[in-house]
């Protein structure tokens, strides 16, 4: 049967993207003209990636984007990018990251927001090669914010039809008349928290709270940040600064993952949105719950912190990290009690605010499915009730909740299938890994949370999983940035014959 599927305008548009893959590269390969380190592992991939994406611009003229395009061109733009992006790991040539399958891990990690690594000596790699792990967050923040926007609301993916309801937004791609205004409103907004964080975090540093956060260390920092990614130059994370610097990050942590539409609005003016805002009350209720959760188990169950502030700043720091999946560590949270390690990865399924740089589920789901249930537990008892579900006192769509439930069930499928693989494969090659510490593995990847615990906890790396593994995590950071549906429905056969 013929192909239905007009591929050549989803590679068109992907190799328009590869096409000006170079201006980020120029960040690390300015670094290394400055630090006098190796200028190859960069300015060949700027010249390969122009020369492959013209080439793909050739194919057609066509520019039409439908909505099984759409699908392919969302799905091959976070592959294409991963792979360019792991070209300079591999030509530096230093480190484990030069093995092709740990590069493309650390690359997909990167682009995917992740956060996850397989380094384990930071300072065998130059700060060009490390600033480059961070551009790769940045622009993959940035990216899934254009995208949700510009290409996922159509597609009925990535919690548009919520967003359009939370935010009392007629179209979420449509916040200004043409897409491409949105596109550069988002930016500059992203831009904008991006600057914020360099000021504050390197005006510590002039104002004495932080001697070892340099200039670069703030650069790279914000760019993880505002991002939710969690990709620290520094082996020992945010761990390697002060309280003052961990306290910081903190707010930029819960930003990134706020909703861009109601910051959007508030910087308009228009507060009262936030006040009005059903899933910003749940997003902000989780962290406060969790933390103070973790907070008391820890003062109970007894911790390495001799003072109630690091004990509430850790407890902070973490929860917020980890629902936001940035990934960053103040501390070990391996060493922590069982108790306080289990809330966290309670905290790994939940995300922040759809329409964020963030991953994982989302809080508007679950806000949904909390709302759904509750509702279906009172019609159990009232059958001849009607009472729909609302979200800031607009009505919710039965088929968006039937949407949602599958996502989160399939989502859970997932997470179920990669822990028993990660089980599996690890016993194949003898490498102790409890149930525990694979479940954790399979959630921080797929989630896009970044550290797990154990033997990939905060200080240490997923470097000892085996390359079959790392492909099947790679897999999972990939399907969970783009929300699993693109790809799954390039799986299907009728999406491309029928």
């Amino acid at each position: 049967m013929r192909i239905r599927v007009n591929w050549r305008v989803s590679c068109r548009l992907v190799g328009t993207i590869l096409k000006w893959l170079w201006v980020p590269l120029v960040f690390p390969l300015g670094l290394a003209l400055y630090d006098g380190t190796a200028l190859l592992p960069f300015a060949l991939p700027m010249v390969g990636t122009v020369v492959v994406g013209v080439g793909l611009e050739q194919l057609t003229e066509d520019r039409d984007l439908q909505t099984r395009e759409a699908f392919l061109m969302v799905s091959l733009t976070w592959l294409s990018i991963a792979l360019v992006g792991a070209v300079p790991f591999v030509l530096a040539d230093s480190g484990v990251i030069a093995a092709p399958v740990d590069a493309l891990f650390e690359s997909m990690s990167g682009i995917t927001t992740t956060g996850a690594t397989v380094i384990v000596d930071f300072d065998r790699h130059t700060r060009a090669i490390l600033l480059w792990r961070a551009v790769l967050q940045w622009i993959g923040g940035l990216g899934i914010l254009v995208l949700a926007t510009a290409v996922l609301s159509q597609l009925s993916v990535g919690g548009a039809q919520l967003m359009e309801t939370e935010t009392q937004t007629q179209d979420v791609n449509k916040l200004t008349p043409r897409i491409s205004e949105t596109a550069t409103l988002l930016w500059k907004i992203y831009l904008g928290l991006t600057g914020l964080q360099i000021a504050v975090l390197y005006g510590l540093h002039l104002l004495g709270h932080a001697p070892n956060m340099t200039l670069y260390d703030a650069v790279a920092h914000a760019f993880t940040t505002i991002s939710t990614s969690g990709f620290s130059p520094r082996g020992e994370s945010i761990a390697a600064f002060s309280p003052a610097v961990q306290w910081a990050i903190i707010p930029f942590m819960a930003t990134g993952a706020t909703s861009f539409m109601l910051i959007y609005f508030v910087l308009r003016g228009d507060s009262e949105r936030l006040r009005r805002s059903d899933e910003f009350r749940f997003y902000v209720g989780i962290l406060a719950l969790l933390a103070l959760g973790v907070g008391t188990v820890l003062s109970i169950d007894g911790s390495p912190y001799t003072s109630v502030e690091a004990i509430a700043r850790h407890s902070l720091f973490q929860v917020v990290s980890i629902v936001t999946t940035t990934g960053y560590a103040s501390t070990d949270f391996n060493l922590w009690s069982s108790g306080a390690k289990h809330l966290l990865f309670v905290g790994m399924f939940i995300g922040g605010m759809a329409g964020s740089t963030t991953c994982s589920i989302k809080t508007l789901r679950w806000l949904v499915v909390v709302k759904a249930f509750r509702r279906d537990l009172f019609t159990a008892s009232n059958p001849n009730a009607i009472r729909p579900v609302r979200l800031s006192g607009n009505v919710v769509d039965e088929g968006t909740i039937r949407d949602i439930y599958a996502y989160t069930l399939v989502s859970l499928v997932f997470f179920i299938v990669a822990t028993i693989i990660v089980v599996v494969d690890a016993s194949r090659v003898q490498l102790n890994v409890s149930e525990f510490e694979a479940m954790s593995a399979a959630a921080a990847t797929f989630f896009n949370v970044g550290p797990a615990f154990g033997i990939a906890g905060p200080l240490e790396s997923y470097e000892p999983f085996p390359d079959s593994t790392k492909l099947l995590m790679t897999f999972l950071m990939w399907i969970g940035r783009i929300e699993i549906i693109p790809v799954l429905v390039l799986l299907t056969p009728s999406y491309w014959r029928s």
